[in-house]
């Protein structure tokens, strides 16, 4: 059976043919062939899973960049090459504005910097810097305070002349009718002081 390629004897003198047609180059080249995408590929637009985003947001110890001077900020007539140093540090999400992400463990390490002084001498110094090894969320400095101290003073002004209850916010005076008495004063049960006996 004869192929549907017509040929042609291009070389007649040497009794040889070649095939006349598209070459396959050409035919290959002329054709446009979609990417499919590996298994494990990304594009540029793909969707971070929210399982992904969550855990990467914890409250966990990554590495970071400190500054020196962060770390020792006395240390003013010296600089350090490097000026930066990474440390495992708390850092994430606590998904409550009342909470922060705070160190429960921390170890200390020792790094080799270079330390210059006003750019005359520069030798090898050992530093000291903490890491931290755990974290947790807990209530933020401000907002434990507030729960600590939920009262309202007795008086802005003669807070020593109350003393006051932590659970019932009641105020009493300081001083007793007693006290006053063995003064020779009275109690002033508004101003909680003693005061000289009315004539």
């Amino acid at each position: 059976m004869k192929s549907k390629v017509q040929t042609s004897c291009l070389l007649r003198a040497q009794g040889e043919c070649k095939p006349v047609g598209p070459e396959p180059n050409s035919l290959a080249g002329s054709q446009k062939t979609a990417h499919i995408p590996k298994d494990g590929e990304k594009s540029e637009n793909d969707v971070v899973p929210f399982m992904d985003v969550y855990n990467k947001s914890m409250c966990r110890t990554r590495e970071m960049l400190v500054d020196i001077f962060q770390e020792y900020p006395d240390e003013i007539e010296h600089t350090y090459i490097p000026s930066c140093v990474v440390l495992m540090r708390c850092a994430g999400c606590c998904n409550d504005e009342a909470l922060e992400c705070v160190p429960t463990e921390t170890k200390n390490v020792t790094m080799e910097v270079i330390q210059v002084k006003q750019r005359v001498s520069q030798h090898h110094f050992l530093l000291s810097f903490t890491e931290h090894r755990k974290c947790e969320c807990r209530p933020k400095p401000e907002v434990k305070a507030k729960k600590e101290n939920h009262c309202e003073p007795c008086s802005e002004r003669r807070k020593r002349l109350f003393v006051q209850d932590p659970l019932t916010c009641k105020c009493s005076c300081k001083f007793t009718q007693l006290d006053c008495k063995s003064r020779r004063l009275e109690l002033n049960e508004r101003a909680c002081r003693c005061d000289k006996p009315r004539r």
